[in-house]
């Protein structure tokens, strides 16, 4: 455990320490260097820059971390469905929806830059033990949630590209621990720069996709523009809340407060504005990349499918076996294929490094990155391997959908807590939220809140009927 960092000599303005009392010792096992933490990467990489654009370019790379889960395999179905049924009207709710990211990514940014402590940490200091393993015990089911929709991803694309069975499919995800126990070796920057190329070959491959499928330029801009039929047609926004639903994951929250500590900024009011400063400027960069991803699914389902009058295409799988025939265009498909892989790949190394610092930010409990990795893997495998046996296709496709709908239902218990330790002055002092954005961010947290059990009162609904 790593005692949270003294705050700047500011006077009554200073925030006081969110992190246990000075010079306390965590008990050996706890403190063991056989289990490396994430922490040990913290004021790791230089931020030192003779010009504004190479200290941006020092301080970019945890907001790329982050974006990638605003475009994993769990939102393709929302933007399939969202394009090939209504064509371009629910751009947006995707736009939307990125708006909020930027918001609640840039507070979770300052959160770990001004008090030194991750969101999971502060949520320990704050909360009684029993609420911080509640909140803890939550974090890791929409974990297991969100990895289990990365898992199927993946085993759709090497289903779809190389003709794998479903079943080996699932199972050969689980190899990825080797891979992301390699990089982290080889240092954080190398890890940032692996899902940066990650998110280039995906925004490339819907590039194409777009080029290929020659969308109505200006239908697409007047889909920017929200209207009241999604709020007047049922079935518009079922799917308009999935898509908001599906968009902010809980666990990145977690992850960009920790994350954005790896740069060596300077332990001072103004060194910390300045990281607070260069922080939202890369997340916001790299969550454009998510909104121009996410939106050229959308785009690319409704001037494919949506035109042609395939209004109920929902599935991957039934999305890559039209895109070429639709197109007319080869290897149409196996773009987007390669596409879904990739989106799937980036999603476990982000998801792997959550679940270490939910880990021992709740519980102060290190275990070895493979253990933990494994034991995450394994709560995603077996089920996914279960129903793709028993059910096929079809099953894996709605244990997709249940994966969102699980961390729908845990979100608020993240950004709650988030804006309320963001606004407080005792912990932020001076970089306490102000009035406007306070109020901001309170309205967007219940908006979230409301839509989520919105969706999950309707999907049940839906089984059940």
């Amino acid at each position: 455990m790593v005692p949270a960092t003294p705050p700047p000599d500011n006077g009554p303005a200073s925030p006081t320490p969110v992190g246990p009392p000075a010079g306390s010792v965590a008990p050996a096992w706890r403190r063991s260097r056989t289990a490396p933490s994430l922490q040990e990467s913290y004021r790791t990489v230089p931020v030192d820059g003779a010009t504004w654009f190479r200290k941006l370019l020092a301080f970019a790379g945890p907001g790329y971390l982050v974006a990638v889960g605003y475009m994993d395999p769990g939102n393709w179905a929302t933007d399939i469905a969202g394009g090939s049924a209504f064509g371009y009207t629910l751009l947006s709710v995707i736009l939307l929806s990125n708006l909020m990211a930027v918001l609640l990514q840039g507070l979770s940014s300052k959160l770990g830059i001004v008090t030194g402590r991750d969101l999971a940490q502060a949520c320990r200091d704050h909360y009684s033990k029993p609420v911080a393993i509640v909140l803890w015990v939550l974090c890791e089911i929409a974990i297991a949630a969100c990895d289990l929709a990365e898992v199927i991803g993946s085993a759709i694309a090497l289903n779809l590209l190389f003709g794998i069975p479903l079943t080996w499919g699932i199972v050969i995800t689980a190899v990825d621990v080797l891979l992301l126990l390699m990089l982290q070796k080889r240092g954080f920057r190398l890890l940032e720069a692996l899902v940066i190329v990650l998110i280039v070959t995906i925004g490339v491959c819907f590039l194409f996709e777009l080029i290929i499928s020659r969308p109505d330029l200006g239908d697409v801009a007047r889909g920017f523009i929200p209207t009241t039929e999604i709020v007047r047609n049922r079935e518009m926004l079922y799917i308009a809340i999935g898509i908001l639903g599906a968009t902010v994951m809980p666990h990145n929250l977690y992850l960009h407060s920790s994350v954005v500590q790896t740069r060596r900024y300077a332990e001072t009011a103004h060194g910390k504005r300045e990281a607070v400063r260069f922080a939202f400027i890369d997340s916001t960069i790299a969550l454009t990349s998510a909104l121009f991803i996410n939106a050229a699914i959308l785009i690319v389902a409704a001037a494919t499918f949506h035109t042609a009058g395939r209004t109920e295409v929902a599935e991957i799988q039934e999305a890559y076996q039209l895109l070429t025939p639709l197109l007319g265009v080869a290897g149409a498909s196996t773009v987007f294929a390669l596409a879904l892989l990739a989106s799937g790949q980036n999603s476990t190394l982000t998801g792997t490094l959550a679940g270490q610092i939910v880990m021992e930010g709740f519980l102060d409990l290190r275990l070895r990155p493979w253990v933990r990795r494994s034991i995450t893997r394994a709560i995603a495998i077996v089920p996914a391997v279960i129903v793709s046996i028993i059910y096929g296709e079809k099953g894996t496709n709605s244990l997709l959908i249940l994966s969102q709908v699980i961390l729908s239902m845990q979100l608020s218990f993240a950004v709650f807590p988030l804006v309320m330790f963001t606004s407080d002055r005792r912990k932020m002092g001076e970089f306490a939220n102000p009035l406007w954005l306070k109020t901001l961010a309170y309205l967007v947290a219940t908006l979230i809140a409301a839509l989520n059990v919105w969706l999950l009162v309707q999907t049940f609904a839906e089984w059940v009927a």
